[in-house]
């Protein structure tokens, strides 16, 4: 079993047990929580997920212009409109995993 000890709030000199996050009687926050490995690991993929699509968007919408140069009329008018499909499928797919990944990363916060 854990022994717990008592500490002086620094605000208002109370004694407070040390595995407390905030003083009992003036509220004044002692430790600040952390998060959990699992919630760095959401919060570690949450911005890979996003650096990943912003590249492949711009990246890909960049390259699919410069390819599109050497073709003729019909053939600039399919790529254009594949290209067009593409990205927005992939902006979509980009705001679906942002708002769960987000949603993850809300719920494995410290408390």
């Amino acid at each position: 079993m854990k022994k717990v000890t008592l500490i002086q709030c620094p605000t208002c000199d109370k004694e407070v047990s040390s595995s407390a996050n905030n003083c009992p009687s003036c509220g004044a926050v002692l430790r600040k929580p952390k998060r959990s490995l699992f919630g760095k690991l959401i919060i570690i993929i949450f911005w890979v997920f996003n650096i990943i699509m912003a590249a492949w968007i711009f990246g890909g919408g960049g390259d699919a212009i410069q390819a599109t140069s050497a073709l003729s009329g019909a053939e600039q008018v399919g790529a254009a409109i594949g290209t067009g499909l593409a990205i927005g499928f992939l902006t979509t797919v980009w705001v679906i995993g942002a708002v769960i990944f987000g949603i993850m990363a809300l719920l494995t916060r410290p408390k």
